[in-house]
């Protein structure tokens, strides 16, 4: 089992360790672990995913959700944010996502424009903003550019910045795909290499070998797999998403062997309220159980 780093050591301003221990230790289980609510996919997949539970598209059902659930933080765009948070503001922490696209072009050329800014973010109240970053897009030099001045703006307010670090464009399709081992250790550690605090990434799926590098053809465990990403993060905080809806088995899986790999914690949407509402409880319940065995300082 893999130790993660505690808030002492990861360089932190004391705007950005304030936010950050006040997210870890004033919210959720309250020992260091973390499980946050993402909610931006109504502008990056589209209605659709809210079929499967019409009352998902109720921005206010989901931020009542999220402080029913005794989540350490919900990830919303900045529309919701002005509309829908101020009902709760202060009960769960907020995390402003600045930039996001629609998922109608393709991902050939990915990149996610920005369309808020870190002094929203501090407008709204919110402990920390996030940014996607599509690792190994041919876009990647304007999306490089544009995180440069975000993660400027996050030091400067001290403002803790986490990265949706994600592997998109033909490149990476080419080599293994989105989730393959390859394409998330790499994109977990470009966030880290870039100045992320934390690092959102999805789970590694180590049999995913067609095209990629000789290093990662071998035979990995998802255990071994998961290790080895958060290791290359290195001082930049892990959490791994839960991806599209999946078996609670499947996800329970993924959520022990990200905190046993020394994760900060997990970050599930769909997996969560795409199901009826005590139906979300109690999965989030089962998922706390797991985060409770993993606390840090």
């Amino acid at each position: 089992m893999q130790t993660r780093p505690s808030l002492r050591e990861l360089g932190l301003n004391s705007g950005k360790k304030t936010r950050l221990r006040r997210i870890l230790f004033d919210h959720g289980l309250r020992n260091g672990s973390a499980f946050f609510l993402p909610y931006d996919q109504g502008l990056e997949h589209g209605p659709r995913d809210f079929f499967a539970n019409p009352q998902a598209s109720d921005p206010a059902y989901i931020v009542k959700l999220a402080v029913a659930g005794g989540f350490n933080g919900i990830a919303i765009q900045i529309g919701l944010a002005e509309k829908f948070y101020w009902d709760y503001a202060g009960e769960v922490p907020l995390i402003l996502k600045l930039n996001g696209k629609t998922d109608i072009p393709s991902d050939v050329e990915a990149l996610s424009p920005v369309h808020a800014t870190v002094e929203d973010a501090v407008r709204l109240g919110a402990d920390a903003v996030g940014y996607t970053l599509y690792v190994g897009s041919p876009a990647q030099e304007a999306d490089f550019a544009q995180y440069r001045k975000v993660r400027a703006d996050a030091e400067r307010l001290g403002m803790p910045l986490i990265v949706w670090a994600y592997p998109r464009g033909a490149a990476i399709a080419a080599k293994g795909g989105k989730d393959s081992f390859y394409a998330v250790d790499y994109a977990a550690r470009v966030a880290s290499e870039l100045g992320a605090d934390v690092v959102k990434v999805n789970f590694p799926h180590p049999e995913k070998t067609s095209g990629v590098k000789p290093a990662y053809q071998a035979d990995f465990t998802s255990q071994q797999a998961i290790d080895a990403v958060v290791r290359s993060a290195n001082r930049t905080l892990v959490l791994v998403s839960g991806g599209e809806k999946a078996g609670d088995d499947a996800m329970l899986s993924k959520a022990r062997q990200a905190m046993d790999a020394g994760g900060l914690g997990l970050i599930f949407g769909r997996n969560v309220w795409q199901r009826p509402y005590d139906d979300s409880l109690r999965f989030v319940d089962s998922l706390k159980e797991i985060l409770a065995a993993h606390s840090s300082h």
